[in-house]
């Protein structure tokens, strides 16, 4: 009998955690951080919508596969929607079959910072925006080569420009 009372006591804790942590928001970036474009909490709502807001500024997670950006095959560079900062090109865009965008490396190395992110209990290498801050995703060691990486990135935190201006 305590065996099992231990177990289920152990799942509801789990159910619990993972029911509101894993898609829900989380930490709102603030004004306070030290990044290039910063604004309040409330200039930050005024500027993005209701999805974009919980996941660039606190760090929620959208639906897989509920991005058209998951999808997109076109030549162009994938932008912060927070800030415009070009982030990732499609020429380092492949399908990793996860249900988000996935890019196996940046525009460049300052596009990008990251910070180890223990929300899930084990520790994950969190992608940011490198000039406002704005959560885009993760980073897996389980890409393709050349890097061997796969930044797991949030469509709903990208704006997607054409090569050819279109």
């Amino acid at each position: 009998m305590q065996r099992r009372n231990v177990l289920m006591s152990g799942a509801a804790l789990l159910a619990a955690a993972v029911g509101t942590n894993f898609f829900g928001p989380r930490r709102a970036a603030s004004a306070e951080d030290d990044y290039p474009i910063s604004m309040t909490p409330d200039e930050w709502r005024r500027k993005l919508n209701a999805e974009q807001f919980a996941v660039l500024r606190q760090e929620a997670t959208e639906r897989p596969f509920s991005s058209a950006l998951n999808s997109n095959k076109k030549a162009g560079v994938y932008h912060c929607a927070g800030c415009d900062n070009a982030v990732y090109s499609s020429d380092a865009k492949f399908d990793s079959g996860t249900g988000w965008p996935s890019f196996w490396q940046p525009v460049n190395s300052e596009a990008v910072g990251s910070r180890t992110d223990y929300k899930l209990i084990y520790p994950r290498t969190e992608v940011h925006c490198a000039d406002c801050g704005g959560h885009l995703g993760h980073v897996f060691d389980d890409g393709p080569e050349p890097t061997g990486k796969r930044h797991c990135i949030n469509g709903v935190a990208l704006v997607f420009r054409r090569a050819d201006g279109a």
